[in-house]
This record gives structure tokens, sequence and C-alpha cells, in this order.
């Protein structure tokens, strides 16, 4: 070694591994052979310029892969290899004792790095503690380099004679940054960063061009979908066809059905007819034989009379005649008295001829109102013919506006219930759009689909404010989940866990409040926070605990690397006791009929629950409206089921608007229709109304004709008649004196005409109640005749009407069974009843309107046959080939999109956590550099700025009066400005951990007062630090005060 004087003091602390123990040089820069031991703290090395100080920090940074380059000191390693030799050697013995030891069974407590130079290349060997050749690879190396983070190219590890003058110099803030940068490593990191994100951007560009170089074979892929989803639904057309041929034969059997049924109900009506016509002709028979009975009791009583008053009638005849002669006698004395009443009878004749003129005027009005009688009641016969005649047409009008009415009235009932269709046809559709568009915004983040754009939110809030949290907050749960067997089991592990899925885990209380408040601020409300100790290891459940069946359970088909999410779903939602099956049937086999132990609950495939509790069994069908999908790895078949879906609703949508339409077109002619015959209906009923008034005004005019008679000229004649009657009163009393005489003429006929009353008194009574006696048996026949006649009606009635109707109608239904065996013996050869009841039916539709519907659908599939030719097993075929040929393809590019998505979410993070570390750098280095210049009492500021890549240093002197920042260390004195940079370093060294740090030629430009108070500030921190320090300096060390921790090494002046 030529080492001209050394101290070395007794070590006080324990080896650290990771130092520097020896250093040999073999033909190195200025070095022929050279050796250096150095202590385990501080070492200093003196000696004058050109004696190969410096290449000792040169050697330790090739020992450790720096290029050449990095050195600054050469360009190629084979420039290193002292001039007139063809290699150079250099070995550096690293002590590896202690807690940090470095694969201590093969190396022991040292380990060699022997770095071996020539003209043409250059190797590294890794030996053991004894010389051995362990391994030579420089992979190794950089491995041990990382152990013990030996980063030579780092400032604050070798600080090179070049480097020194740029740092301790330079007044730019933009140079002091770049050190910053590069002695805390965040330009390694930065670099390292960009270097990813533009390898990053590069996949992803060729990512993009393999798909883009595949989508015109996926746009044929999707044109064959098209044609074989429309020659599936040909299919699809052909086959309802069939059915509903099968649907049209048995139709017309339950069509006769309902006719006969119909005819059933009639026949029965019309044989309830029977036994009222019957009462009637029974009635009828009952009044006839009591009006029979009366008639001969009558008959009888009439015949009793008649032999009683014609004994009377001789005795009156015999008085009559004695009447007569007694009236003879009186006759002679009145003639006596006819002189006297000549002028009474000339009155007489006056005043009959008087009468006689009455009766003629009287007979004359009575034939003039028998001939206007029968003009008016022929013109009164032909207005009560028009009146019926415009009754009839106004009743028929009314009738077949009722009809049209009735008709307008189900068309709308009609077009109501289309109306109704299509609303829920686009309501379907508007339901299934917005769950296509969640899905697709689900498929860019998968995150969103547990809570969407506010479960971001809350991610970006709760990673903004992730140093509040003891431990970061788990969620949402569902976003940590996957399924180990495909997507079979998504839907019923939704219903299974539930809720859970969107919830978040804390560790503790704190946290619970402070992610409450973090999701108020993400306006995220009725968030579901779960307390739960994170340090809690995963749940092993025993296998007595879990139900005893082949099924699975929900928590062995989930997978998930977080224990916590686990220890979560297990604890408080029993995941290890939810058993899984396929369907519906074994589902109520395991929960309600095994009796299986620890079981919870049973979901079939499609979200069905079933669970029992004590005697009770519970099945709760799957809600429909709760979405569903979550946690399936992809939703590509979702949309496009979904896709799918919705043009059939759309078609089913535009069907009915065209049903509509067509029913609209229907309503408009039947509105046109019904005001048509409005209009004729207004127009009879006004006929109508005039005519019936005209009728009415000629029946009062008639009325009023009769009761009025021409008196006029008859009262005058009766004014005169009374006028002579007076005369021949005042005649008369002139007579009253011969009239006396005739009185006893006439006593004797008195006497008999007083015999002849008697007699006539004492017949009238007799002769009125034989005559009351013949009136009532008049009455009687006629009533007899009119019981005969409605008697003979009924029976009329009975056979012409009723028993014609019911023979009719019996035959009408024999006709209707006969017709109907025929039509099922057609129906049964196109199918079974069994099979129509197997395809639903067809009770509701008539033969005409499944007839309708087969002609439009025959209509339709031949429209669509003559699309295409292809048939639908070779468009399958070469569907199957062509997604054969694409779809590996397709699943290699998304894994490498799902790849890149992950590694750039995760170098975003890093980069949030590169700029986190980088600001708290800034504030350490500040206060650090604070720090050391307290101890001389002075105070100052580092201000880094990242945007503007600048370092600046305000130092503030105790002795300054104005109080004022020094910003430019320049404005300082030397020895101050040494102190504040030296200050600087210090900082960034203690921010940075070594296992060793070098400084070469550190104090060349500083004066002797500088110099001392620069290498005490050194030592004392080199003493605390800890690791181990090596200074090179052309200056004498004198002054550096001697301890058991410093070592001074002088080197051999260089030869002449």
């Amino acid at each position: 070694m030529e080492e001209s004087s050394s101290r070395v003091s007794p070590t006080l602390h324990q080896p650290t591994a990771g130092i520097i123990k020896r250093l040999r040089l073999e033909n190195f820069m200025c070095h022929s052979k050279h050796e250096t031991d150095f202590g385990n703290h501080v070492n200093f090395i003196t000696g004058q310029n050109g004696s190969g100080k410096s290449a000792i920090l040169t050697a330790l940074c090739v020992a450790f892969g720096c290029r050449a380059k990095g050195t600054q000191r050469a360009s190629t390693l084979k420039d290193f290899i002292k001039t007139g030799a063809s290699n150079a050697v250099i070995q550096v013995e690293i002590q590896n004792e202690g807690e940090d030891a470095f694969k201590p069974d093969i190396y022991g407590d040292v380990i060699i790095v022997e770095r071996r130079l020539s003209e043409s290349t250059s190797s590294t060997t890794l030996k053991d503690h004894q010389g051995r050749k362990v391994v030579s690879r420089k992979a190794d190396l950089l491995e041990i380099v990382e152990h013990f983070n030996i980063d030579v190219e780092n400032p604050c590890v070798i600080m090179s004679q070049d480097k020194s003058r740029e740092f301790l110099h330079s007044g730019n803030n933009k140079d002091k940054f770049k050190f910053f940068y590069k002695a805390t490593l965040l330009q390694q990191v930065n670099d390292l960063l960009e270097s990813i994100s533009k390898e990053i951007i590069a996949a992803h560009d060729i990512v993009e061009e393999l798909e883009t170089a595949i989508r015109p074979i996926e746009k044929e892929l999707h044109e064959l979908q098209g044609k074989i989803r429309t020659m599936e639904h040909v299919e699809q057309i052909s086959i309802q066809v069939q059915q509903l041929k099968k649907k049209l034969a048995w139709s017309w059997v339950y069509d006769v059905d309902k006719q006969l049924e119909e005819q059933n109900i009639k026949i029965e009506k019309l044989k309830n007819r029977i036994p009222t016509c019957q009462a009637k002709i029974d009635q009828q028979l009952h009044r006839i034989e009591k009006l029979m009975e009366s008639c001969s009791k009558k008959r009888a009583e009439i015949k009793s009379m008649l032999a009683t008053t014609s004994e009377v009638k001789q005795m009156k005849e015999n008085l009559n005649q004695s009447v007569s002669m007694a009236k003879k006698e009186a006759f002679v004395l009145e003639r006596d008295c006819k002189s006297k009443t000549g002028n009474i009878q000339k009155m007489i004749q006056q005043l009959k001829k008087l009468e006689q003129q009455v009766h003629d005027i009287r007979e004359q009005h009575i034939k003039n109102t028998q001939a206007e009688e029968s003009d008016k009641e022929e013109k009164l016969k032909g207005l009560k013919d028009e009146v019926h005649a415009a009754e009839l047409e106004l009743n028929r009008l009314k009738d077949e506006d009722a009809s049209i009415m009735d008709c307008i009235h189900r068309q709308n009932e009609e077009i109501q219930k289309i109306a109704d269709k299509i609303r829920d046809h686009e309501k379907n559709r508007h339901y299934i759009t917005c769950r296509i568009r969640d899905l697709q915004k689900h498929q860019s983040n998968k995150i969103t689909v547990f809570g969407g754009e506010k479960v971001i939110d809350l991610l970006r809030i709760i990673e903004r404010h992730h140093q509040k949290f003891k431990m970061p907050p788990i969620g949402p749960i569902g976003a940590h989940l996957k399924l180990l067997h495909g997507n079979k089991w998504a839907v019923a592990l939704e219903y299974a866990i539930g809720k859970l899925l969107n919830s978040f885990i804390v560790t503790d209380h704190t946290d619970f409040r402070l992610l409450k408040q973090c999701a108020k601020e993400a306006n995220y409300g009725h968030l579901q926070i779960i307390i739960y100790d994170f340090s809690t290891p995963r749940l092993m459940m025993p296998q007595h605990m879990l139900p005893d069946t082949e099924h699975p359970s929900v928590l062995s088909v989930l997978q998930c690397e977080n224990h916590t999410v686990i220890n979560v779903l297990v604890d408080l939602g029993n995941v290890e006791r939810q058993v899984l099956v396929n369907d519906y049937e074994t589902g109520k086999v395991v929960a309600f009929e095994r009796r299986i132990r620890n079981l919870k609950e049973v979901y079939a495939s499609n979200g069905c629950r079933m669970f029992s509790r004590g005697s009770v069994q519970t099945v709760l069908p799957p809600n429909k409206k709760q979405r569903t999908g979550r946690l399936c790895g992809s939703f590509e078949d979702e949309i496009e089921k979904l896709h799918a879906e919705a043009d059939d609703e759309l078609k089913a949508a535009d069907d009915c608007k065209r049903i509509k339409r067509a029913a609209e077109v229907k309503l408009e002619e039947l509105d046109k229709k019904v005001n048509s015959i409005k209009r004729q209906c207004v127009n009879a009923g006004k006929s109508f109304t005039s005519k019936k008034v005209a009728l009415e005004e000629e029946m009062h005019l008639h009325t009023a004709e009769n009761s009025a008679t021409s008196l006029s000229t008859v009262d005058e004649l009766i004014e005169e008649i009374s006028e002579i009657q007076k005369n021949i009163d005042k005649e008369q009393v002139l007579l009253e004196g011969l009239q006396q005489k005739g009185c006893e003429a006439a006593g004797k006929a008195d006497d008999l005409k007083v015999k002849f009353d008697k007699l006539c008194e004492s017949a009238n009574d007799e002769i009125a109640a034989l005559e009351k006696s013949e009136s009532d048996l008049v009455e009687i026949e006629k009533e007899m005749d009119s019981a005969k006649k409605a008697k003979e009606h009924y029976e009329g009635v009975m056979k012409n009407k009723v028993l014609l109707d019911i023979k009719e109608a019996e035959e009408h239904y024999l006709e209707l069974t006969k017709r109907r065996e025929e039509s099922v013996e057609k129906a049964s050869i196109i199918c079974s009843q069994n099979e129509l009841d197997s395809l639903g039916g067809c009770h509701g539709n008539t033969p005409e309107q499944i007839s309708a519907q087969v002609e439009r659908l025959n209509q339709t599939l031949k429209r669509e046959s003559q699309r295409y030719s292809e048939s639908i097993d070779d468009l399958r075929m070469l569907y199957k080939k062509k997604e054969r040929k694409i779809m590996k393809r397709q699943q290699v590019y998304k894994t490498l999109r799902q790849k890149l998505d992950a590694c750039q979410r995760a170098l975003e993070l890093r980069q949030r956590k590169f700029k986190r570390n980088a600001t708290y750098l800034k504030h350490q280095l500040s206060w650090k550099f604070n720090g050391h210049l307290r101890k001389k009492g002075i105070s100052g500021l580092i201000k880094v700025n990242y945007e503007e890549k600048t370092l600046m240093i305000e130092v503030q002197m105790p002795q300054d009066a104005s109080n004022r920042a020094v910003r430019d260390t320049r404005g300082l004195s030397g020895g101050e400005r040494s102190f504040s940079t030296l200050c600087f370093a210090l900082a960034l060294h203690e921010m940075t951990e070594a296992p060793f740090r070098a400084m070469d030629e550190f104090d060349v430009f500083m004066d002797a007062v500088s110099r001392k108070i620069s290498l005490d500030t050194l030592v004392d921190f080199a003493e605390a630090h800890g690791s181990q320090w090596i200074f090179i300096t052309p200056h004498d060390t004198s002054m550096v005060r001697a301890g058991n921790r410093i070592k001074k090494m002088q080197m051999a002046a260089p030869r002449s």
C-alpha cells in the first residue's frame, strides 16, 4: 500500500453492512498498485495534486457499475487503464455483517467486488470472504447495490471534484434544483415514470392498430349475425304460421261450440215460452167454460121469464081493445069540438109546417155533414199513413245510428287498447335504452356499477384525504369480488350479497366519521359503512360449521385477495351458509326436504330465494326491477341481449302504430257515416214532426166542425113556433068547456086506461128484467166469442210460432252438432287438442282474426324469405368459422387493453404519490437546512418550485439590523456562503440513506476559517449520522480534531 502515514482510531460501534473495508487498484489511472483500508466512520484522504486521490472515488464508481461518462473523467472504460498496461483491476471489499447483511451464508462477513477492464471488454466478479468466486453476472452486482442502497451516481453518495465545484460555487437556482432533484432521486423516479408513460402510450397505439386491423372482420361478423337473426326471425314466423294454422283449425271447432252454446240457450228460452203460452190457452179455456155456464143459466132464466110474460101480454091486449072502444066514444064528443078547434088546427098545421122546415133543415145538414166527414176521413187516413211511414223511417235511422255508434265505441276502445300497448312498448324500450347506457358507462369503469359516478367522486376524495385515515377504507366491496366459474352464478350472488356490494369498510369509529364526511362532500347519501378490524386474519370455517351438501356455497364461488372483505361477508352476510342451486325444483328439495344443518338460505341461478324458519317455508321470487349483472366479467352479452329486446319492443310498437292507423281510418269512415245518418235522422225527425202536427191540426179541426151546427135558421123557426104555440094555448082555453063534457065520456075510458096502465106497470118490471137478461146474454155471448178468439190466437201462436221456432232451433242445433263433428275430425288431422293446449289454446280469437294473422304472417314470411338466398345453416357455419378466427384475437387484445389500463392506473397512482413525496421532500429539505443554520444562530429557508425547476436559498444573518433575508448566496461573505451551502449539502445528506458517502475537494476554495468551521461541522454531522464518510482534500487536515472514529490517510507524492 502506498500510504505514507495513517492513524486509525479504535472502533466504538459494531460494523455496518455495506461500508467499504478495503480498496485495491492495479493499473488503474495513475496507480500501478494501490491498496487503501478504510475506517468504519470518518476517513480523511489528503495528498498533493496528481497523487491519485480522486482516482479512489472514480474506482469506487466504476466498481459499482457506473459508466465511464458518468464519472466525468473519461469517455470509455478503457481510458481508465494505465498507460502502457493492457488491463486494469479494481477490487472492493464490502463489509457484510449485522442485520442488513446480504446472503451471509454464501458470502460470509465480506463481499469482494472485482472489476476487470481490458481494451475490448470488462467483467465483474463477486467473491466471498475467502476470495472464492460466487457469481459473475452484472445483475447480481445490481442486486447487491440495490440491497445496500449504493447509488454512486447520486451526488449525495459520491461528490466528485466537478460536482463539488458546481455545487459549492454555482449561484444559479436551476443548477441547485438539478442537484437537489438528482440527490433526492426525484430525477431518477421522474425519468422512470416518463419512460413508462411513453411505453404505455406506445403500447396503447399498438393495441389500437391491432384492434383496427380486425374491425372489418368484426363488421362482417356483425352483418352475418344480423342475417342469422333475420333468418331466425323468418323461422320463428314460419313456426308461428304453423301454430296459427293449428289454432285456426280448432278455432272453427270452438266457434261452433260457441254457436251451439248460444243455440242451446235459445232453445231453452223458446221452451220456456211453452208453459207461458199454454197457461194463457188454459186461462182462456177456463174463461170460456165459465161463460158457457153463465150463458146456460141466463138462457134458462130468460125461458122462465118468457112463460110468465106471455099471459101478461094477453091481458094487456084485451084491456087495450076496451080502451079503444072508450076512445071511440070520446071521439064522437070531440067532433063537436072541431068547429072550435078549427083555428087550433090551422095553427097546428102552421106549426107542423114550421116543424117540417126545421126537420128538413136538420136532415139537409146531416146529409152535408156525412159527405164532408167521408172526405175528411180519407184525408185523415192519408195523413196517418204518412205519419206512420215517417215514424218507421225515423226508427230505422235511429236503429242504424245506434248500431254505428256501438261500432264507434268498440273501435275507440280498440284504439285505446292499442295506444296503451304502444305506450307500454315505448316505456319498455326507454327502460332498456337507459339500462344499455348504464351498462356502457359501467363497461368503461366497472366501479361505477357499485354506486355510479358518486362512488368515483368518493374515491377521489378518499385519495385526497388518505393521510387522515388510520387505514385506507376498503370499498366498494363489489369491486373487490370476482367469480371463479364465469358468470353462471352472477345473478344469484347479487341477490345473496345484496346491499353489501356497495358498502365500504373502515377500521374504527374515527375513520367511520371521516368517511361519512367524505361521503357528504361527494353528495353520496345513505352510504353503508361497516366497522371491522383490518388486523383480523382470514376466517377459516371448519367443515362441521358448513352446510353438508354437494351444491356450492356463495363463499366457494367468490374470489377476493382482501381477507377483510371475505371476513365481512362471512360475519355479516353469512355467505358460507348460503347455497347455490341450478333451478327452483332443486332449491325446494335442498331448502325444505333435506333438513341440512347450518343452511341459512338457498338461491337459484335466477335469483329466487328459498328458506325455512321453523315450520314456515318461504319462497321469494326475484325482483324484476332490480338491476343485475354487476359481478359479470363483461357486459357485452348483456348489452347485445338488451339491444335485441329494444329492437323487438320498437318493432312491436311500430306494428301497433300501423294497426292503430288502420283503426283510426276505419273510425273516420264510421264518423262520416254516423254524421250522414244523424243528418238523415234530423231530417226524418223534422218530417215526422211536421206530419204529426198536420194530422193533429186536422183532427182538432174535424172535431170542432162536428160539434158546431147551423142553428142560426133553426133558432128563428123555433121562435116562431113558440109564438104559434102560445096562440094555440089561448084557443085551447076556449075548448075547455067542450072538453068538460068529453071528460065524462072519457071517464070510462080513463078507468079502463088506469087498469091498462096498472097492468102495463106490473108487466114493465118483468119485461125490463127480461130485456136485461137478454142484454146480459148478448154480452156473455160476445165475451164467449172473444175468449174463443183469444184461445184460437194463443193456440195459433203455440203451433205456428213457439213450436215451429223450437223445431227450427233444434234442427239448427243438430246441424251445428254435425258441423262440429266434421270440424273436430278435420282439426284432429292437423293437430291434437292436447298439442293445442300446450300452445296456449285459441280462446279469445275468432277464426277470422286468426286467418287475418296467418295471412299477414305469410306475407311477411314471403317478403323476408326473398331477401337472402343462403340457408341459415350455411350462415351459422360461416359465422362460427369467422367467430373462431377473431374471438381469440379479441380476447388477447382485450386482455392487453385491461393490462394497459391497470398499468395506466398504477402509473397515475405512482405519479400522485411522486408529487406528494416531492412536496414532502421540499418541506423536509427546508426544515433540515434551517436546523443546521440555527446551530450557528442563522435562520434560513429553501424554496423549491417544481414547475419552474428552481431552488432558491434565503439566509437571515443575526447581525443584519435590517432583518432582510439574502436570497442570493453571492451576496454573502465567503465564509457565510460556504457555511450556508454546506448546510444545504448536509440537509440533502440527511434526507438520503447510503452505507458510505464520499466528498472530493469540497474545501478547495475556502479560506482557513471557513475550512475550519466546515470541517468541524462535517465531522460532527458524520459522527452523528453514523454512516461511513470519505473526505478527500489537498489541504492539511491537522485542524481536524482527533478521535477514535476518525481516520486520516496521506497519499504518497506523485512520481516526477
